[in-house]
C-alpha cells in the first residue's frame, strides 16, 4: 500500500477493493437464497416464500452487477493511472542518469522496462485485483455459508484444501526464476530489432537480410523455447485445480445422495452445497492465477525498480558555481570508465586552454579524444585529476549551467523528429528567425536550406534520414551556435563536408568571442588553431602550434606528410 502514490490513485485503489469485495458477497448469498426457495418454497409449495426468497436473489443480483461495473471503472482508472505515473517517473529517472549511469543499461533493456515491463505489472494489476480480493471473501464468506447449511457435508471442503495449496506451491516454486530469464529473452529480441531498424540502410546495401534473419530467428526461438518451458509449468494449475472440483463435486453428490434417502438432508441444502463447491473452487483458482501473475510481474517490478534505484553518479552542487568564461584547464587528468579496470583510458593529462582559444585535437582513432572533451561538461568525471572549466572545478559548477555555456557537436549526428526550425531551436526555444538565419550561416546550412521548397519548415524525418551527413552535421552545428556556448566543443563535426565548406565553417567561428575545441582527421581542419593537441593512447604526446608540431612532433609529421601525399590509411 505504501508503494502506491498518494492521492486519486491510492483512492481508486481502495474503491476498487471495496466494490469487489461488497460484489462477491452479495454473489455469495444467492446460492444460501436458492436452497431456502427450493426447500422452503418449492418442496413445501409456499409461494410467499418463493416470491420473497426470488425478489431478495433478485435484489442480491443487482446490487453486485452494480458493484461490479463500479469495480471495474475504477480499476481500469487506477491500473491506467499507475502505468502512466510509472512511465512517466521511470523516463524522468533515466533523464537524470549520468553518461556512467547509461552505461549500466542496455538501450533495448530501458526500452522494454519503460514499455513492456510496465504494461506487463498493468496488465498483472488490472487481471489480479479482481481475483486477489474476490478469491479470498468468496473462500471465507463460501465457507461460511457451506457450514451453515450443513456443517457434516462442509468439512469435504476442508480435506481438498491442503493438496491444492501443495500444487500450488510447486508450480510458483518452478516457474518463479524463468520469468526473469523470460524478460531478458525479450531484451535481446528488442536489441536485434532496434539495431537492425537502425542500420536498415546498411543490411540493404551490404545485402544482409537473410544474415540479420537468422541473427533475429536465434533470439527469436530462444524467447519461444522459454516462454514454452515457463508456462507449460504454469497452465498445470487449472487442470490440477479443475480435477479438484469435480472429485469434489461427486463426493457430494454421492454422500448427499444417501443423507437424502435416509432423510438427514434436503434437496435444496445439496444444491446450495454443490453452487458453493464451484464458487469455493473458482476462488481458489483465481488465488492461484494471481500467484502466477505477481510472479511474472515481480520479475518486471524488479527490472523497474533497478532503474529507480540506479545511483545518479554525477549530480550537481546545492550552491554550484557559474563559469567566469571559457578557460579550460586539465591538471594530471586519469579516467577510467570502469573503476577495477587495469588501464586508464586517458592517463595524466595537463593542458591549459585560454579563453577565446581556437584549438584542435588530433590522434588515431582509439587514442581517446572523444572521451577527453567529454569530461569537459562533465558527462564522466575525471577518475583522478581535476577538470577546471571557466575558473572553477567542473564538481564546483553548477551542472545545467556548466552545460548551456558548453555546446557539443558529438560524432553521431542526431536530429529529431520535426521541422528543421524546431531542431535548431533545441540550441535557444526562443530564438527568432534572424538567429536562425546566422547561426545556419556560420554554419554554412543557410545554403541547402534555402534550396528547400519549405525551407526552415522542411520535415525531417527519424534520426534526419532524408538529409545527407554533411547537412546533418551543418545543422547540428548551428543549433550548437544557437546556444550561445562560452565553449564550443566540435567532435569531428565537419568530417561529411568538403574541404571548402570546412574552412568557410573554421573561418566563421574564428570571429566568434567563444572558445573553439575541435576535433579531427584532417589535418587542413586544424592547421590554424591556436594550438593543437596529438593524442595517443589516452596520452599526451605533444602540444603545440600546427608549424611547431611539423618541426617537434613526429606523429603529427608523418600525419601531415601521408595527407599531403592523399594517403588514407594513414589519415584515418
Amino acid at each position: 500500500m505504501k508503494r502506491i502514490p498518494k492521492g486519486k490513485i491510492r483512492n481508486y485503489f481502495i474503491g476498487a477493493v471495496i466494490f469487489i469485495a461488497l460484489e462477491t458477497m452479495f454473489e455469495v448469498i444467492i446460492p444460501f437464497l436458492m436452497a431456502q426457495i427450493i426447500d422452503d418454497g418449492i418442496m413445501k409449495q409456499d409461494e410467499s416464500i418463493f416470491l420473497a426468497k426470488g425478489l431478495q436473489m433478485l435484489i442480491c443480483a443487482g446490487l453486485s452487477l452494480l458493484f461490479g461495473i463500479i469495480y471495474a471503472r475504477m480499476a481500469a482508472s487506477f491500473t491506467s493511472e499507475l502505468a502512466a505515473v510509472l512511465r512517466r517517473k521511470e523516463y524522468q529517472a533515466i533523464q537524470r542518469f549520468a553518461f556512467e549511469n547509461l552505461d549500466h543499461f542496455e538501450r533495448s533493456s530501458l526500452i522494454t522496462r519503460l514499455t513492456n515491463d510496465v504494461t506487463t505489472v498493468q496488465n498483472a494489476l488490472i487481471s489480479a485485483i479482481r481475483p486477489l480480493v474476490r478469491g479470498p471473501v468468496m473462500l471465507i464468506t463460501g465457507m461460511v455459508m457451506a457450514f451453515l447449511i450443513d456443517a457434516r457435508m462442509a468439512w469435504i471442503y476442508l480435506v481438498i484444501l491442503p493438496f491444492l495449496g501443495l500444487v500450488l506451491y510447486l508450480i510458483v516454486r518452478n516457474v518463479r526464476p524463468k520469468f526473469p530469464r523470460l524478460q531478458a529473452a525479450m531484451d535481446a529480441v528488442n536489441e536485434r530489432i532496434q539495431e537492425n531498424l537502425t542500420a536498415i540502410r546498411i543490411v540493404k546495401a551490404f545485402v544482409r537480410q537473410d544474415y540479420e534473419a537468422e541473427k533475429f530467428e536465434t533470439v527469436n526461438s530462444q524467447l519461444a523455447d522459454i516462454s514454452r518451458d515457463t508456462f507449460k509449468v504454469a497452465t498445470l494449475n487449472i487442470p490440477a485445480f479443475q480435477a479438484a472440483m469435480y472429485t469434489t463435486i461427486v463426493a457430494l453428490i454421492y454422500i448427499g445422495m444417501q443423507m437424502i434417502f435416509g432423510g438427514t438432508l434436503q434437496v435444496g441444502e445439496l444444491t446450495g452445497l454443490l453452487s458453493y463447491v464451484l464458487q469455493i473452487m473458482n476462488s481458489l483458482v483465481m488465488i492461484s492465477s494471481v500467484f502466477l501473475l505477481l510472479t511474472r510481474s515481480m520479475a518486471s517490478i524488479n527490472r523497474i525498480e533497478e532503474v529507480f534505484n540506479e545511483k545518479v553518479t554525477l549530480t550537481s552542487p546545492e550552491d554550484g558555481k557559474f563559469l567566469k568564461d571559457g578557460s579550460v584547464n586539465f591538471h594530471d587528468v586519469s579516467f577510467k570508465y570502469d573503476l577495477q579496470a587495469e588501464e586508464d583510458v586517458l592517463s595524466h593529462i595537463n593542458w591549459s586552454i585560454k579563453s577565446g582559444q581556437n584549438v584542435g585535437i588530433i590522434g588515431a582513432t582509439g587514442s581517446a579524444k572523444s572521451t577527453l572533451v567529454a569530461l569537459i561538461p562533465r558527462l564522466y568525471d575525471a577518475s583522478q585529476g581535476a577538470v577546471e572549466v571557466g575558473g572553477y572545478d567542473v564538481k564546483e559548477l553548477n551542472l545545467n549551467a556548466l552545460r548551456d555555456d558548453v555546446a557539443m557537436v558529438l560524432q553521431n549526428n542526431v536530429l529529431f523528429t520535426g521541422t528543421i526550425a524546431e531542431n535548431l531551436r533545441w540550441g535557444d526555444p526562443d530564438a527568432e528567425q534572424k538567429d536562425l538565419d546566422r547561426a545556419c550561416r556560420i554554419a554554412c546550412a543557410d545554403e541547402f536550406i534555402q534550396r528547400l521548397p519549405d525551407g526552415y519548415q522542411t520535415q525531417i524525418s527519424q534520426s534526419g534520414s532524408n538529409l545527407s551527413g554533411g547537412q546533418k552535421q551543418r545543422l547540428c552545428i548551428a543549433r550548437a551556435l544557437l546556444k550561445k556556448p562560452k565553449i564550443l566543443i566540435l567532435d569531428d563535426s565537419t568530417s561529411a563536408v568538403d574541404t571548402k565548406t570546412d574552412r568557410r565553417i573554421r573561418d566563421g567561428l574564428s570571429r566568434l568571442p567563444m572558445t573553439v575545441i575541435m576535433i579531427a582527421q584532417r589535418i587542413s581542419s586544424i592547421a590554424s588553431c591556436d594550438q593543437i593537441l596529438v593524442l595517443e593512447d589516452g596520452k599526451v604526446r605533444d602540444i603545440g602550434t600546427h608549424d611547431e608540431l611539423l618541426k617537434s612532433s613526429s606523429i603529427y609529421h608523418d600525419l601531415y606528410l601521408s595527407q599531403k601525399r592523399g594517403d588514407p590509411d594513414a589519415a584515418a
